[in-house]
């Protein structure tokens, strides 16, 4: 005889999903994007430049922590198909529950697909810049002027793709909020999410990975920035 009352909740443990280093990621991009688009309609192009290497520095740090970093992270991880995608969606729509993902779900998984090459876009494409009245990209004058106006026409409208991907990205936050009641926020505040007891832990990566990884993202970055200094 099963005494189990199924109303009764399975017991959940909170299960590290997040990494400090991709929460940090995060939250910096939600930072750097509009203060970026402010301070080049402020014409503050010096606080825009370095806010730019600082994009330019955690775009590139995400690619190689997506590929060697901590297990949720790594992209051959969460990347599937676009029909995988399809039916994770599908399947939302007729059911509700806990979020039960180690990682990004598969929708998830291709806004990051697409939203990270379209920030390291907007964020090279600015090192070979020239506006036509005194400020440059630190690489464009080692370049033509054919490129750096083709540079500059790619950065000037790509931050407009990239608005809209990102208002696309809340509003599928909101809508899994709301209806299948999935907290996306909780987990890349903490870390953490609940879920069924039990459940393995996935394999975080070192921490001086990830400092070593940084360092070298920023170091060759400001290298780049001192070709600027010519």
């Amino acid at each position: 005889m099963n005494d189990t009352d199924p109303r009764t909740p399975a017991p959940e443990t909170e299960v590290r999903v997040w990494d400090g280093w991709i929460r940090l990621w995060h939250w910096s991009i939600v930072f750097l994007i509009p203060f970026s688009y402010l301070t080049a309609r402020a014409h503050r192009m010096d606080w825009h430049q370095w806010s730019g290497y600082a994009l330019l520095t955690l775009v590139s740090f995400r690619i190689l922590w997506g590929l060697v970093g901590s297990e949720p992270a790594r992209f051959r991880t969460f990347l599937s198909t676009p029909a995988a995608a399809l039916r994770h969606l599908g399947k939302l729509r007729r059911e509700t529950g806990p979020d039960r993902e180690l990682t990004h779900n598969p929708a998830g998984a291709w806004m990051v697909a697409l939203l990270v090459p379209l920030l390291f876009v907007q964020a090279a494409s600015g090192l070979f810049v020239y506006d036509q009245i005194f400020t440059y990209g630190p690489l464009a004058r080692q370049v033509s002027p054919e490129t750096q106006d083709w540079a500059t026409w790619v950065h000037i409208r790509a931050i407009n793709v990239i608005f809209a991907v990102i208002v696309l990205h809340i509003m599928a936050i909101a809508w899994y909020r709301l209806f299948p009641g999935h907290d996306l926020v909780r987990a890349m505040m903490i870390g953490t999410k609940p879920m069924p007891a039990g459940t393995r832990q996935p394999r975080m990566a070192p921490v001086a990975l990830g400092v070593v990884l940084f360092a070298l993202c920023a170091g060759v970055v400001l290298y780049i920035r001192g070709f600027g200094d010519y």
